[in-house]
């Protein structure tokens, strides 16, 4: 099994200029080359591949006026062309978009194919003879493949260096599970257990505004703007690992209990989409056009659902787990879980209903949580699972089929 362990870097100063080579470099030479692609089909409808840029690349470094991509380590720069050939592979399979140019103000990274080790916590790759001081945080076992060096906007440095190891699946709990993915509570689940949204964009949306609008009057690139923007990015770091620790721990805690989980099958995408506010040809909001959904796409996003689901899945697949998924338009928090009846009235704004045929009182996302439980049960003892067939779920085969008989018997 290939797996990722992320560290930080402390370098010093003569590393960290180093280190800012690399990224100048490795972006100067995607960009070059991305030029060269695209004025080659322009001017002779030819295709340059990856060969093709590497041989350029060669004849590039021995130029005066280029000498200083020597100071890089090849097989960094030559990654780089690797990755413009992928992307432009990507691009003919219509799987991406065409390929566009790399800007500084982006996420700075250049990756280190070979040569790397790790010893007496400094890491040591080509061209850093001397090692990078590293914070081995928690250790690892494997061979370690490659790394990749990052900068983020607070001008801290990371790796993250790609292993092949082994790996030691959960023990089996023979349960299965229904959640419910929502905004009041994060994750409502069958059992009736409910993990708070803790809503952290929400909580530092005033402070971020303020300092937003502090920066927005100083001078651009002087040295209070610079000192004002890093504070600003430290703030997103906090909301951002802030809600990644949370994700991280709500799946631990799913896959730990249970062997089979079941979800919707969410279009997070369209969601948040038919929640922006209208703006009119120059992006400017209409006078009278704002939806009044706009708050509720910030919470979508602000909740991360599709992140989670991801996290989710991966994990199911490291411990032999079950994820299914509903279809997305299956009714479950209009539906009572006791008789059936569906009720068409029911807004958001409802948290709670009474069903007019069974007059059972129904908590909206725990109703809904339980009516995900029983259409995957269903799924499952029937054989019918058409997510199965997409490829879009893991086809493994988890021992729960006679407790699923039981809950639907």
């Amino acid at each position: 099994m290939l797996k990722t362990y992320k560290y930080k870097l402390k370098p010093d100063k003569e590393q960290t200029i180093l280190l800012n080579k690399h990224f100048g470099c490795v972006r100067f030479i995607y960009n070059y080359f991305l030029n060269e692609c695209k004025n080659e089909y322009e001017k002779n409808k030819n295709s340059l591949n990856y060969y093709d840029n590497a041989k350029s690349l060669t004849q590039l470094k021995k130029q005066d006026q280029y000498f200083w991509l020597n100071e890089i380590n090849s097989q960094s720069l030559q990654l780089s062309l690797k990755h413009l050939d992928t992307a432009y592979i990507r691009f003919f399979k219509k799987s991406a978009k065409f390929p566009k140019f790399k800007s500084k103000h982006n996420k700075n990274s250049f990756c280190v194919p070979q040569a790397v080790k790790i010893k007496k916590n400094k890491l040591y790759i080509r061209k850093f003879n001397n090692g990078i001081n590293i914070i081995l945080h928690r250790t690892f076992k494997g061979e370690i493949k490659q790394c990749t060096i990052s900068k983020t906007p607070t001008n801290e440095y990371f790796v993250s260096i790609l292993i092949e190891t082994t790996h030691t699946p959960l023990p089996k709990t023979g349960k299965i599970i229904g959640i419910d993915l929502g905004l009041k509570d994060f994750l409502v689940t069958s059992d009736g257990y409910k993990y708070k949204n803790n809503k952290y964009g929400k909580t530092y949306a005033k402070k971020l505004k303020k300092e937003q609008k502090y920066l927005s009057k100083k001078i651009k690139d002087s040295f209070h703007y610079n000192k004002q923007k890093l504070k600003i990015a430290k703030m997103h770091k906090k909301i951002t690992n802030s809600r990644v620790d949370t994700l991280h721990k709500v799946s631990t805690d799913l896959i730990t209990k249970y062997d089979t989980i079941i979800l919707e099958d969410l279009n997070i995408k369209g969601m948040s989409a038919r929640c922006k506010p209208k703006r009119d040809k120059n992006g400017k909001y209409l006078p009278n056009g704002q939806s009044s959904k706009s708050g509720l796409n910030k919470s979508i996003l602000d909740a991360s659902w599709s992140t989670f689901v991801s996290i989710l899945t991966y994990k199911a697949n490291w411990n032999d787990k079950q994820i299914v998924k509903i279809d997305r338009f299956f009714p479950s928090s209009k539906t009572c879980n006791i008789c059936g009846y569906i009720n068409q009235n029911l807004n958001l704004s409802m948290r709670e209903w009474d069903c007019p045929s069974c007059k059972k009182k129904h908590d909206r996302d725990y109703n809904a949580a339980i009516n995900i439980l029983n259409e995957g049960l269903k799924i499952l003892s029937s054989g019918t699972d058409d997510y199965r067939r997409r490829g879009e779920i893991r086809p493994t085969t988890v021992g729960t089929t006679n407790e699923a008989f039981k809950i639907l018997n």
